[in-house]
């Protein structure tokens, strides 16, 4: 069973991981997007999201502090969704359905997140496959 927990820690992470790499790569260019939300700064929440994602992706994936990695991603994932994907703000139909969509594609990933956390909290070191314990218990 362990290297199935390693191999779905590993499927969860890529996303964050993806994503972390094009917040950090196209910083500037996304920036536009969060201060169209209402946001100040873009340039430095969308760094500052792409870290979260990136450290909280390698935690999980490397299963280093892999609780602490779980929650820097819920606490990525449920602001984001809530101050980016405000779905009952939208007028348009179109728009609208879009932004519900990544709503509930965050919060989902934030109750995977939270699941993980609390399984690494639950089982500790007896999860396999992992370079630490968790941090917290």
């Amino acid at each position: 069973m362990d290297i199935l927990v390693l191999i779905g820690r590993i499927l969860f992470a890529l996303l964050f991981l993806g994503s972390a790499f094009n917040h950090l790569s196209q910083s500037r260019a996304m920036a536009g997007y969060v201060e169209s939300k209402g946001l100040p700064s873009g340039e430095n929440l969308v760094r500052g999201s792409g870290i979260l994602m990136l450290l909280g992706a390698l935690s999980v994936a490397f299963g280093i502090w892999a609780d602490l990695g779980a929650l820097l991603l819920v606490v990525f994932l449920v602001p984001t969704a809530f101050l980016m994907h405000a779905f009952w703000k939208e007028s348009d139909p179109g728009t609208r359905q879009n932004e519900m969509t990544q709503f509930l594609k965050d919060i989902s990933l934030a109750g995977a997140a939270l699941a993980l956390l609390g399984l690494f909290a639950i089982a500790g070191h007896k999860v396999g496959l992992t370079f630490t314990g968790p941090l917290f218990g």
